[in-house]
C-alpha cells in the first residue's frame, strides 16, 4: 500500500474569481440599464 500523496490540490481561487466576474459584470450592466430605463419611464 502506498502512502497518501502530500501534494495540495490545485488553487482554484483565480478560476472562482473569473467565474464570479463572468456573472457579475453582465448582471451589473443589466441592473444599470434597468434603472436607467425605469427613470426614463417615470420621469418622462
Amino acid at each position: 500500500m502506498t502512502p497518501p500523496s502530500s501534494s495540495s490540490p490545485p488553487d482554484r481561487r483565480p478560476l472562482i474569481a473569473f467565474a464570479w466576474l463572468w456573472v457579475l459584470i453582465p448582471l451589473g450592466y443589466g441592473i444599470y440599464e434597468l434603472v436607467r430605463k425605469a427613470t426614463q419611464l417615470f420621469t418622462g
